[in-house]
């Protein structure tokens, strides 16, 4: 999937298509004038400075440069070097006539658009446009000092241009405009497109609040300009599905003659397509009046003192830019619509009758391309009253439209607070203002992109996307701090005493009052987690470092509910300045007061089992492998996923591990995959709804026993059975053996592609970032027992920090005469000189001591720190892991002045490798070497203890050597040794 721009292009211009509208402009322009008209242009009436005041008021685009040459025969040379969109001739230009100058352009230049300015009245007597030497000139138009007939001469010849594309991409409305006398159209044309921008603006101004304003002036309707009959039907009948009024003279040429009823004509043709298209006669003829009206035809007489009036009403009123009048047949009035909004409540309310008025004749599309709503206005075009069975179910049809487009351009997008966008899929929510921290704008990131991305036509049965989040931004936060006067008690609190600070404080009224009205619509299980400014950046990720906490969100009383709601996002404000928060944010160089909050919450995936909730799987997976094994590759990915709540990945519990891309390929033989396959899964206990958060984060989590679980419907898709005998696993209902969770029928046996999903989401994400990224998801499978979609959820995006300018490290060139340790599994590059090694006595280790040892450890640490020292840390088991019998429980703060750590087996003590923990990626973020022995890794016990002993703890060894020792590791080989 490398199509990351056009998904992106996709979410930044969505399905309205204004992005792709005008495509042909003029930017620049050639004027061929004597000096003495050149003069008087930018003299007299200062056309340059006109003609982009004209722009800049009407916020169109940048205006077209003008370049003034004297004669026709230096245009001819400059326009041999240089590119025009346009040229623009008097009729003086030398030795040349217009017409002889238009012919050589058009020789050299067939597509170029000539038009032929007259300034000097008499010179239209000149002009005869059926005449031949005249087929090279594509209008003529005469100057009566209005600069903005230069504005409508531009917009004239890039609507023809355009009209074709932007009426099929973007059901741009068309005006057909016929008009034979170049002194009237030259006057009226620029006042009639003036009126068209000025309204189109207005409308701009009342529907829309975003950057799109610009883009949407590119959807005002295009005007045609015709000059007889038959150029007038043929515009028509190309474009009739999309002409929303005609604006005609009486008295024009047809058939090469003129026609004093050419007019009349040309609206009987038209009527006989479409009896209730808007028009408007124009006539000097005052009998023309009577038959107008004798045809039920709006008439204006030429050059009355309220004409302009007029033509602002007819346009407003009649082709789609006022409001919207809701009547009958019978002219009964019901209701208008000023937009929108208005006209979606309108269709609720309107009577069958002015219903079926309003849709026989094909009025509502009309009106609401006219207002922007192209996609409704597409949606409803074409469907016919004929289509339905009762008015009822075309009724229900037009709303269902406006709110599907209603979805479908909300879509990845972040909106305000509003209830109505609570049922809306695919949304990120912002309950306050500021920035939305490092989680946050990886959620609305991935969000906008997963929208793009068009998964259905991916997969037939699985769906992406993010949980329904809402985010609290920075503001809150700020707000709080500073109303409370945080700094003052800062300085001199401990945890707790912080804790209640925050706890006692109020959050802003306005945060409260929307809370409190999303969960009187809200009653799913909520995760509340934090989105520091600082946490999931490449260079520093904080992952891990905050409280998160889960609220079942089940207890009947809201009032309960709103204020476990507001205790969560406290107690994640307060953890900010938290003992272990502290070191970690100043072992990075940065200081407390450069950390925000926001806050994000999100529904949690999975669905009720018993008086449990959980998702059927979660995980964490990594498009960066540092340990490929077998024919897999660094890029191929990692995944780690479990049964139930993630939280037993980023602990570093028992998980299965799996490459996306290598899905049917086991990492582990069958017996160790035994001996490492989870026992035990989190969900959130239902049946507690009145519980104490200050306990900590494990005060909603319950962790069942996978042996307990078998009544549990979605155990079916992801466990096997053991097989002694044949020594392998099988599945099926009525087979015998130990129960092992191998999530064989979702990788092995393919019964939805969720692996393969995974890798293209990994591919994407590291395109989207520029380097390799982690993502947390979960999985719910609940509807496929409902013969529906399952549903990949991303949680979480954040960068990898993986360095690329790699050390190299080859195996043929290591000394091991003159190493200690080796190893073929390892994390981290560079080389690293180090003296001093704290290591866990094998004569004394005890998996049911781990905690002791945790405290004797960070008491080493804190000595580190204090003289900005580092060192190796070695030691069995799991660092970092939550299980204090897969190894030792430490926290980053605790050891994050070791600058290489090593995790040995013992003979009763062997734990596979663990990638999927938080505590990895502060290791890479701060390149802290980490190295993983297993049976082909090797150590000198021997040597290690022969050396000076600085201390002796309960269960540590503090260790230093004569010289400094030398460390390699490799980031691509994985390989790593210490030499003596």
């Amino acid at each position: 999937m490398n199509n990351i721009g056009k998904y992106y292009k996709r979410f930044k211009f969505g399905e309205d298509n204004f992005h792709r509208l005008m495509k042909h402009r003029i930017r620049t322009i050639l004027l061929v004038s004597s000096f003495y008209d050149a003069f008087i242009f930018e003299q007299d009436g200062r056309l340059s400075e006109q003609v982009f005041g004209e722009y800049r008021q009407l916020n169109l685009s940048t205006a077209p440069r003008i370049i003034s040459v004297p004669t026709g025969d230096e245009a001819l040379k400059i326009l041999e070097d240089f590119n025009f969109d346009l040229v623009i001739t008097m009729m003086r230009i030398g030795t040349l006539s217009p017409w002889e100058f238009a012919d050589k352009i058009k020789a050299q230049k067939p597509d170029m658009p000539v038009l032929l300015l007259i300034n000097v009245k008499n010179d239209l007597i000149l002009i005869d446009k059926t005449s031949e030497e005249m087929q090279n000139i594509d209008d003529v138009f005469s100057w009566n000092g209005d600069s903005t007939l230069l504005l409508a001469m531009v917009k004239e010849i890039e609507d023809k241009w355009n009209v074709a594309d932007d009426t099929y991409n973007g059901l741009v409305r068309v005006i057909i405009l016929v008009e034979d006398s170049i002194e009237y159209y030259s006057k009226f044309l620029p006042v009639f497109y003036q009126q068209i921008m000025k309204q189109t603006q207005k409308l701009i101004n009342t529907e829309l609040d975003d950057v799109n304003k610009r883009l949407q002036m590119r959807a005002r309707p295009k005007v045609l300009l015709c000059h007889d009959y038959e150029s007038a039907v043929e515009y028509y009948d190309k474009y009739k599905e999309f002409v929303i009024g005609v604006i005609s003279d009486v008295k024009f040429p047809q058939e090469n003659e003129l026609n004093p009823l050419a007019g009349f004509n040309l609206i009987n043709y038209i009527k006989q397509h479409n009896s209730t298209i808007p028009v408007l006669l124009n006539s000097s003829e005052s009998e023309n009046q009577q038959l107008a009206k004798k045809m039920d035809i709006t008439f204006l007489k030429k050059y009355s003192k309220n004409y302009l009036e007029q033509v602002r009403h007819f346009i407003k009123n009649n082709l789609g830019f006022g409001d919207f009048i809701f009547k009958d047949e019978d002219g009964n009035y019901y209701g208008k619509a000023a937009n929108t909004a208005s006209f979606e409540k309108q269709l609720r309310l309107i009577p069958d009758k002015s219903l079926l008025f309003h849709s026989h004749h094909n009025h509502f599309s009309g009106w609401l391309a006219a207002h922007g709503e192209f996609l409704v206005a597409k949606r409803i075009r074409f469907v016919k009253i004929e289509d339905f069975d009762s008015t009822s179910a075309i009724r229900d049809f037009l709303i269902n439209a406006f709110c599907e487009v209603k979805e479908l351009r909300l879509r990845g997008k972040m909106v305000r607070f509003d209830p109505q966008y609570l049922d809306i899929e695919d949304v990120v929510i912002r309950l306050s203002e500021g920035s939305m921290g490092g989680k946050g704008r990886g959620l609305a990131f991935l969000n906008a992109l997963l929208v793009s991305m068009n998964w259905e036509k991916h997969y037939a049965e699985l769906d992406v996307r993010i949980p329904r989040t809402f985010i609290i931004g920075t503001n809150e936060f700020d707000d709080f701090c500073e109303a409370h006067n945080l700094e003052e008690f800062m300085e001199k609190s401990d945890d707790k005493s912080l804790q209640n600070f925050f706890l006692q404080n109020p959050l802003s009224e306005d945060l409260r009052a929307n809370l409190r009205e999303m969960l009187q619509n809200v009653h799913y299980p909520l995760a509340v987690r934090s989105s520091g400014l600082l946490e999931d950046s490449q260079s520093q990720p904080f992952a891990g470092v905050y409280e998160t906490f889960m609220l079942p969100n089940n207890h009947p009383d809201l009032d309960v509910r709103f204020y476990q709601l507001c205790t969560a996002i406290k107690l994640v404000y307060a953890s900010i300045f938290k003992k272990d928060a502290r070191n970690y944010i100043e072992g990075f160089n940065f200081k407390v007061e450069e950390e925000k909050m926001a806050i994000i919450i999100q529904q949690i995936v999975g669905s009720q089992q018993d008086r449990y909730f959980y998702p059927q799987i979660s995980g964490v997976a990594q498009s960066y492998n540092y340990y490929p094994v077998f024919q897999m590759q660094h890029e191929d990915g990692i995944a780690s996923i479990v049964v139930g709540m993630g939280k037993a990945v980023v602990d570093g519990l028992r998980t299965f591990k799996f490459s996306p891309s290598w899905p049917h390929m086991n990492i582990l033989s069958p017996e160790d995959q035994i001996g490492e396959a989870q026992h035990n899964f989190y969900a959130i206990d239902l049946s507690n709804n009145d519980f104490d958060l200050t306990s900590g984060e494990m005060a909603t989590y319950k962790q069942i026993e996978i042996d307990k679980a078998g009544e549990f419907k979605c155990l079916k898709y992801v466990t096997g059975y053991w097989d002694a005998y044949q020594k392998k696993f099988v599945d099926g209902k009525f087979v015998k053996g130990t129960r092992v969770i191998t999530f064989n029928n979702i990788l092995k046996y393919n019964n939805f592609p969720f692996a393969d999903a995974l890798k293209k989401i990994l591919e994407i994400g590291t395109a989207a970032f520029g380097v390799p990224v982690e993502i947390e998801f979960a999985l719910d499978l609940n509807a496929l027992s409902l013969d529906k979609k399952a549903v990949l959820y991303l949680l979480q995006v954040r960068p990898m920090n993986v360095n690329l300018n790699v050390h190299t490290l080859r195996k043929e060139n290591i000394d091991f005469k003159k190493s200690w340790l080796f190893s073929e599994k390892a994390m981290g590059n560079g080389k690293y000189d180090l003296q001093d090694i704290i290591v866990i006595d094998p004569k004394k280790f005890v998996s049911t001591k781990t905690l002791e040892m945790v405290s004797e450890i960070e008491q080493y640490n804190s000595s580190f720190r204090a003289i900005d020292k580092n060192y190796i840390l070695i030691g069995p088991g799991r660092w970092g892991s939550s299980d204090r019998f897969l190894g030792i429980p430490v926290k980053w703060n605790q050891i994050n002045y070791a600058r290489i750590i090593v995790e040995t087996t013992m003979d009763n003590f062997r734990i596979d490798f663990s990638q999927g923990t938080h505590f990895f990626h502060n290791l890479i973020a701060q390149n802290t070497g980490y190295i993983y022995l297993d049976k082909d890794g090797q150590l000198d016990w021997d040597w290690l203890f022969s050396q000076y002993v600085i201390k002796r703890g309960k269960y540590t060894i503090h260790i230093r050597t004569k010289e400094s020792i030398q460390a390699e590791l490799c980031g691509v080989s994985g390989l790593a040794v210490i030499y003596r």
